[in-house]
């Protein structure tokens, strides 16, 4: 286990109903498998050492001790055993039985959780855990808790808690797994036994997601698979993980063959994202939860089977995708058409460069004129060429404000800087940051004062990953009286661009294409000899899309930056050397750090996902923090 993966296993092996021998034996060749597999937590179906659907069996002498006699045998198998084994039984309790899950490690039962909402057919034979009036039980001459307030914690792995419900649980009005997560559980694991209806998997699929991300946990579902009774059902064998939100690994479905389902768990995520919402459990009542600690085996690097995406910002899927595009031109235009209407404007302003970010500024601004019915002439769009512009650019921010039907306007900076220069006594052959920064401000400085002359709203065009990097001029480009881009990253915008040209407005898809083509750059320095773009923003200050993986871990889940580089490897393992992650890493640290002064003075702009750098109670960091920290655990 490294970085907080907890890998774990939702266990379907081939059983027959009441044959507890041989239901035995296809549980231990599954936990065989789990030691090859090196998991650490696995879980089995509802009453996998009987079958759940024995009927009245269930009351029949020779199973309920044939039961208790496999558990035991179960229990001795795991001795010298590395995982935890959670398989479930039936068991009298104070003369009561109960639909059990044994939690099992080293030779030791660490405690029995009974089920506690039943069916009405289950109540015929089990009593719910909320009868129970004990809080242990004797087990083979052992003292074992027994109840459904009890959560089993790993002395050696921080943040491994880890809960048990079972079946019908889950469909409470509140699970007792919402009070494990209140306790501190960061895993619940489920032993189900649920029939198979047309329709039902996505339905099971949605509720484990939608609870999983409620609770800001990991969970881990494993039902009865095919070989069960199929008197009056069928039973599918749904091997289910998800964490907060996400589906890690599913099974296949009515397979009479025993199957591993497995993945990766997060638990440092959990921790963090729960220290993040703080008040999620208020009120909830947890004093009587007893914590059973055990001392799990040592500590060793998880080698991953879980996808980690690269491209955390994008919705993955074309509809989920189509679905994110949508929303976003709708939030953007919405916070431009509202902030129009509050200050009594009906013009825009902004500076169109033939580059992504101007574009998708226009393109919002578009949205939010038609939104409010004001004419597309009320764009002032303005085109500022200056000593690095190419004809690529240029021509493709002419075409596209035309194709949108905006009021078009040329405005060069390049007499006006060179009399700055003068002015200030700077060398024009001097390429150094006076330089490039003297066009920037030159260029905000006229799209102000045209805002101020036209009685229009000057809309900025920067985005969430230059903010991150600080790759903005102050007072230049950093500055306008609103910026739409403000929670998008630059892989995004890419992607919201070619939507826009495929959907939208599909006049303007051959431009778009081009502009989406274009090297990304500011064009603060002289173009090359073939008259292209010499200034080119990722040979600088390293690929986008690793800064925005860098800027997702780190913002959203707190992770550290060994961690983040961890991660990246895996996720871009086929793309970038470690060598490149490394350095790339090193100066997303460096830039986010230093450039937060930049951050601490933004303008006003509209969060469009679940990550903004505002200052204003979203992201709140002091300005001159040192780095320090951060670069030392990397190396």
């Amino acid at each position: 286990m490294k970085y907080g993966f907890v890998k774990v296993s939702a266990c379907i092996p081939e059983m027959r109903v009441a044959d507890i021998r041989f239901n035995v034996e296809r549980i231990k060749e599954s936990m065989d498998l789990c030691e090859n597999k090196k998991i650490r937590i696995a879980v089995f179906p509802e009453l996998s050492i009987t079958g759940y659907t024995c009927g009245d069996l269930f009351l029949q002498d020779a199973l309920i001790k044939g039961a208790k006699k496999a558990l035991l045998e179960l229990k001795e198998y795991t001795e010298g055993k590395q995982g935890v084994y959670i398989v479930g039984v039936p068991l009298v309790i104070d003369n009561a039985l109960y639909d059990c899950g044994a939690v099992l490690f080293d030779g030791q039962v660490l405690g029995i959780v009974p089920k506690t909402v039943l069916l009405p057919d289950e109540r015929r034979r089990f009593k719910s855990a909320a009868d129970l009036p004990e809080t242990t039980l004797w087990l083979d001459e052992e003292e074992v808790p027994v109840g459904s307030e009890l959560l089993f914690q790993d002395t050696l792995v921080e943040g491994l808690c880890f809960g048990v419900e079972i079946g019908e649980d889950f469909g409470a009005l509140v699970p007792p797994s919402v009070y494990h997560a209140a306790a501190g559980a960061s895993i619940v694991f489920n032993l189900s036994a649920s029939t198979e209806e047309t329709g039902i998997r996505s339905k099971r699929l949605n509720r484990i997601k939608q609870h999983s991300e409620r609770c800001i946990f990991g969970y881990v579902y494993t039902s009865s698979g095919i070989n069960e009774s199929t008197t009056d059902a069928v039973y599918g064998g749904h091997g289910i993980i998800a964490e907060n939100g996400s589906i890690l690994a599913e099974s296949q479905r009515f397979s009479f063959d025993s199957q591993l389902v497995i993945s990766e768990i997060d638990t440092d995520m959990i921790r963090n994202l729960r220290l993040k919402n703080a008040a999620l459990f208020d009120g909830i009542m947890t004093d009587d939860y007893c914590i059973v600690q055990y001392d799990g085996s040592p500590l060793c690097d998880t080698v991953l089977t879980r996808r980690i995406n690269p491209y955390p910002f994008i919705a993955e899927g074309k509809e989920e995708l189509d679905e994110q595009c949508k929303e976003l031109l709708d939030i953007q235009s919405s916070a431009i058409a509202k902030r129009l209407k509050h200050a009594g404007l009906k013009k825009a302003v902004l500076g169109v460069s033939g580059g992504l970010d101007s574009t998708l500024t226009l393109i919002a601004i578009v949205k939010a004129m038609d939104k409010l019915q004001y004419p597309r002439k009320n764009i002032i769009a303005i085109t500022m060429p200056g000593f690095g512009t190419t004809d690529r650019t240029y021509d493709n921010a002419v075409a596209l404000i035309k194709a949108f039907g905006a009021d078009f306007r040329e405005i060069s900076i390049t007499e006006a800087c060179l009399q700055h220069f003068k002015d200030i006594g700077h060398d024009p052959s001097i390429h150094d940051a006076a330089y490039e920064n003297a066009q920037a401000r030159e260029r905000t400085q006229i799209l102000m004062d045209i805002a101020n002359k036209e009685g229009a709203l000057h809309v900025g065009t920067g985005d969430l990953s230059e903010s991150a990097l600080g790759w903005c001029t102050y007072n230049g480009d950093h500055m306008s009286m609103y910026v739409v881009n403000a929670g998008v990253t630059k892989t995004l915008i890419r992607h919201v661009v070619k939507w826009v040209g495929e959907n939208l407005y599909k006049e303007t898809e051959e431009i778009l294409n081009d502009i989406l083509s274009t090297p990304v750059s500011p064009e603060l320095l002289p173009k090359n000899a073939e008259g292209s773009i010499s200034q080119k923003t990722e040979d600088i200050v390293g690929p986008y899309e690793l800064h925005d993986f860098f800027l997702y871990h780190m913002i959203q889940y707190g992770s550290s930056p060994d961690k983040i580089y961890y991660l990246a490897r895996h996720a871009f393992r086929d793309k970038y050397d470690k060598e490149t992650v490394k350095k790339w890493l090193t100066v997303f640290l460096k830039r986010f750090f230093s450039q937060q002064f930049k951050r601490s003075c933004s303008t006003d702009g509209p969060k469009v996902g679940s990550i903004s750098l505002s200052p204003r109670g979203a992201w709140m960091m002091p300005s001159d923090g040192a780095a320090d920290t951060w670069l030392e655990t990397l190396e």
